[in-house]
């Protein structure tokens, strides 16, 4: 069996695919919800789907061993960021090389880098093709392996969808949603399972 265990900041819309693409299978399921946001509606989500879930703060991810510990003792084969917005600490992404990957709602390297999450993304990419209004805008999802530093980590899947004149970044956000519950857990079954 493998396991997969989620960092969600947020509501969790896509943990919530990820979970039900997984749900009663006998070769992999996600067995665990990690949240820096108490009151993070994906942790309810997870409770509904009883999963463990379970919420931390900044001294435990980063001045402390308590999630190094808790993921040795879960001992995961893919750790997935799904709207996770702290940076990840080192000290596990050395423990977990290669095992861990994230989701960035744009086409890296453009849109990228700290800050850059969620509508700020989107309101960027908005900015941007009204600025070059008559040529073709682009965004889409980048699945990328995790480093130390935002956005920087090896791509593993793009996907793209074109940004047109009548799009808001609230359209877009809602495009980028799209790609990324019809993608994400489609990568990480084939990053599981090593298949094309």
């Amino acid at each position: 069996m493998k396991r997969i265990v989620i960092f969600a900041s947020g509501n969790g819309t896509n943990a919530q695919r990820i979970i039900n693409h997984f749900k009663g299978r006998t070769d992999a399921q996600v067995v665990q919800v990690l949240s820096n946001n108490k009151d993070a509606k994906v942790l309810e989500r997870a409770n509904k789907s009883q999963i463990s879930a379970i919420s931390f703060n900044r001294t435990a991810l980063y001045k402390t061993d308590d999630i190094v510990h808790l993921l040795q003792a879960t001992k995961p084969d893919l750790i997935v960021l799904a709207g996770f917005l702290w940076l990840f600490p080192e000290k596990i992404i050395n423990l977990f090389p290669e095992q861990i990957i994230n989701i960035h709602p744009a086409l890296l390297p453009n849109f990228g880098g700290k800050g850059m999450y969620g509508k700020h993304v989107h309101e960027a990419v908005y900015a941007f093709a009204k600025a070059h209004k008559g040529q073709k805008t682009y965004t889409g999802i980048t699945i990328h392996k995790v480093t130390p530093e935002y956005d920087k980590g090896d791509y593993i899947f793009q996907e793209k969808v074109e940004v047109t004149p009548k799009d808001t970044p609230e359209t877009i956000a809602e495009k980028v949603h799209q790609l990324e519950y019809e993608h994400f857990p489609v990568v990480i079954e084939r990053l599981l399972f090593n298949t094309k």
